[in-house]
């Protein structure tokens, strides 16, 4: 992959409907060669599909956060489940070391961020958690509306 494909796919990560003739402007090629591009890491399996974002995922709450837990036992599986119900979790990652699970937060402010981790604290098999505040993203891939 040369950096044109990188900068086209840098271009799709950002707006996945983006007309090929958009793209072939901003790149300074032609329509085929972008066409052929993306037919090329379609069939390599370096683009493996397209997908909608909807505004409720891209658009960032004004306070977000990385929680770490801890789960006791085998409770990972139905601690993942109960998170997965809340409106403020935006991801859920297993992960090894120390922490269990790293969750990525939500709210709209410090009190509504605070009373997620209240509820997070009270789940069965939560036997540990520890939140870092993000303070600013200088870069992202995901989409940006």
């Amino acid at each position: 992959m040369d950096t044109t494909d990188q900068r086209l796919l840098s271009l799709l990560r950002h707006d996945g409907r983006r007309s090929i003739s958009d793209l072939a402007t901003e790149l300074a090629l032609s329509r085929a060669t972008v066409r052929a591009r993306i037919e090329r890491m379609e069939q390599r399996g370096e683009i493996v599909g397209y997908t909608v974002i909807l505004r409720a995922d891209a658009v960032c709450m004004p306070v977000r956060g990385i929680t770490l837990i801890e789960v006791e036992g085998k409770a990972a599986t139905r601690v993942t489940d109960i998170l997965s119900g809340f409106v403020e979790v935006g991801a859920v990652h297993t992960t090894n070391g120390r922490w269990d699970l790293v969750v990525e937060l939500g709210a709209d402010s410090l009190t509504d961020l605070d009373r997620v981790l209240q509820r997070i604290r009270h789940i069965p098999g939560v036997t540990a958690s520890e939140t870092n505040l993000l303070l600013a993203t200088p870069h992202t891939t995901r989409a940006r509306l």
